[in-house]
């Protein structure tokens, strides 16, 4: 039959259809976890070039602390992708002690537990950040 997805590697790579794989998850993962003023959520964006993170308070609907590769004093750094992440992490970590908020629940937003994602993680719990 022409049209017909043969294998699941082809489907996969679609990008419409990887895109919609991850907002999935992305959804599962909401359902479970969810952030407050006291504890907030660690929500991670990456797109291709920049990596963005975030802690959310849910229950009010208000962004607390936000940090991004495309920050002045990130941006200007020189390193690999990851480098740059785990210095995002660090940044988030560093804003939200001035708040005050030492516990966070972590939001990969669909994205695998690696890379970039691992190393804003790792970053963030050096700079203090416990989750």
């Amino acid at each position: 039959m022409p049209g017909r997805i043969r294998h699941q590697k082809e489907y996969e790579m679609n990008p419409k259809v990887k895109s919609q794989m991850r907002q999935n998850k992305r959804y599962r993962i909401r359902k479970k976890i969810s952030g407050t003023a006291a504890n907030p959520r660690l929500s991670v964006f990456r797109s291709n070039a920049e990596i963005y993170a975030q802690l959310i308070d849910d229950n009010n609907g208000v962004t607390l602390v936000s940090a991004s590769s495309k920050d002045k004093d990130i941006a200007t750094q020189k390193g690999t992708k990851s480098e740059i992440s785990k210095l995002v992490g660090a940044a988030v970590a560093r804003k939200a002690g001035e708040l005050g908020i030492k516990e966070v629940t972590f939001d990969r937003g669909g994205f695998l537990y690696h890379g970039r994602v691992k190393a804003l993680a790792e970053g963030a719990r050096e700079g203090g950040l416990q989750f």
